[in-house]
């Protein structure tokens, strides 16, 4: 059997119900993982997305922002979702498949503006949070699971439009690399994208703030696939669907995905 994932920071699920819609409809992913959904999960607009045979939801919400979501035509089970760094935001959750593949979905905090936990609050429950996540991999090692989600964090020279640029910027500062490193490694993840994709430029986020953002292609790789190493050598055909970054009203995030022969 073949699992396609897709993973894709929405910004807001009610607002942007169509371009979910568009998705499911035009790219046909077995499970859709969304973040930042801005919505209580029972307010999440699941008739239009139950008429394309995804019946299936696991959530966690919030009113107004955070918020994260599990969508599948495959049947699938809640496996919880945890308050990391106790930040009382809807940041994670986990669904079981049927085969027995756990998918973790994950919405790290962005972090502000300066990159300085001292000065910034924000940066500090961003590092916190990725210690956290650290921890529970490293005394719960996990087997067969994907996580995804938007990590927040461009860790590689070639996940960023310029990396000596943005070293001082958050989500490529050393110290946010070295914090995602330590989660990758405390739970072996391998990294599904780049080991499909290993060299070369790549992103899945490009600024708002941009008119003419396809032109300057001032991107970041802020969306992630990761695999535990007993699934991961069965995963294929990774992409960045960047063509949905222009679509009407977008979302600034392109969807990521995955397929697994599993």
């Amino acid at each position: 059997m073949t699992l396609t994932i897709a993973t894709w920071n929405i910004n807001s699920v009610r607002l942007r119900e169509g371009l979910v819609a568009r998705l499911l409809r035009e790219e046909a992913p077995d499970v859709l993982c969304l973040q930042e959904c801005k919505s209580p999960v029972e307010n999440i607009p699941m008739q239009a997305f139950r008429e394309l045979g995804y019946t299936h939801l696991v959530a966690r919400g919030q009113k107004g922002y955070n918020g994260v979501a599990i969508i599948s035509r495959l049947p699938i089970m809640d496996a919880g979702g945890e308050d990391f760094a106790q930040l009382g935001h809807a940041r994670h959750v986990a669904a079981r498949l049927e085969s027995g593949v756990t998918i973790h979905n994950f919405y790290v905090p962005a972090g502000g503006d300066i990159p300085d936990r001292e000065q910034n609050e924000k940066f500090g429950q961003k590092l916190d949070f990725l210690t956290e996540l650290r921890d529970r991999f490293h005394w719960q090692r996990p087997d067969r699971a994907i996580l995804v989600g938007d990590l927040n964090i461009a860790p590689r020279e070639d996940d960023v439009w310029n990396h000596k640029a943005l070293l001082k910027i958050v989500s490529h500062t050393p110290i946010e690399v070295e914090h995602l490193e330590t989660v990758r490694e405390a739970g072996a993840w391998v990294d599904v994208t780049r080991q499909d994709i290993p060299e070369g430029q790549l992103y899945s986020w490009w600024s708002y703030r941009a008119a003419e953002w396809d032109a300057a292609d001032k991107g970041r790789r802020l969306d992630h696939i990761w695999a535990t190493p007993d699934i991961a050598g069965a995963a294929h055909g990774s992409r960045i669907l960047r063509a949905a970054r222009g679509w009407e009203q977008p979302s600034d995030h392109a969807p990521v995905f995955a397929s697994f022969d599993l």
